[in-house]
């Protein structure tokens, strides 16, 4: 049985139809709500849906899956797990919708990269916020879960932002996902000095470029 989620759309379902969507993908320990900040600053066509994490972690909190936030450590079964369920409920809506775009910040990077990876035919381009990408290598669940060949074939736009100095991403993350999005994407990849574990007016700005480029003058 597919899980269910709490969801906050812009629109009505009856203005839904035929329009792009971008699923809004929120961090560790914040809520649906989070991101919707972001959105009067986005392109007005899309039709956004802000979707709650499953796991809760109290006082309005939650969580992808859970995560040793001194090491950034999790377990990689976890992960795909979360990766899956998403998906069933993104499958449930794409139909209703001309394309499917990810926005994910933090651990919401985590879950929109490995959709991405898992499933690249699928989505329209994906936007990573001060996170980064899952290593494969931490762990035997995620061995041959992720399909970089095709997503390297397909070329998928993808812009990530971050602040060079961010305090919650160890370097190593960074390291792997620099990597990983180099040799897989088409990569827009933007610093954003002050920024810290957060996101920047400017970046937003160019966030609203990109979907407009890549995903609006392609549709």
């Amino acid at each position: 049985m597919a899980r269910e989620y709490e969801v906050v759309w812009t629109r009505s379902e009856a203005e839904r139809a035929g329009t792009p969507l971008v699923v809004l993908l929120h961090g560790y320990g914040a809520n649906e709500r989070d991101l919707l900040g972001l959105v009067p600053g986005l392109p007005e066509e899309f039709t956004y849906a802000a979707v709650r994490a499953p796991v809760s972690m109290g006082y309005g909190a939650y969580t992808w899956f859970e995560l040793d936030v001194q090491r950034l450590a999790y377990s990689s079964q976890a992960a795909r797990d979360a990766v899956e369920d998403l998906w069933e409920w993104i499958a449930s809506v794409k139909d209703q919708h001309s394309s499917i775009t990810l926005l994910g910040f933090s651990m919401g990077m985590a879950m929109a990269t490995s959709l991405l990876r898992t499933r690249p035919q699928e989505f329209a381009a994906v936007v990573g916020l001060s996170g980064f990408a899952v290593d494969p290598d931490r762990g035997e669940g995620l061995a041959g879960y992720f399909d970089d060949d095709a997503l390297a074939a397909a070329q998928v736009p993808f812009f990530w932002g971050r602040d060079q100095e961010d305090p919650i991403i160890p370097a190593d993350h960074i390291d792997y996902t620099h990597r990983w999005a180099t040799s897989t994407v088409k990569l827009t990849k933007v610093l954003y000095a002050g920024a810290g574990h957060g996101v920047v007016p400017q970046e937003i700005s160019h966030v609203n470029e990109f979907l407009t480029m890549t995903v609006l003058r392609n549709s």
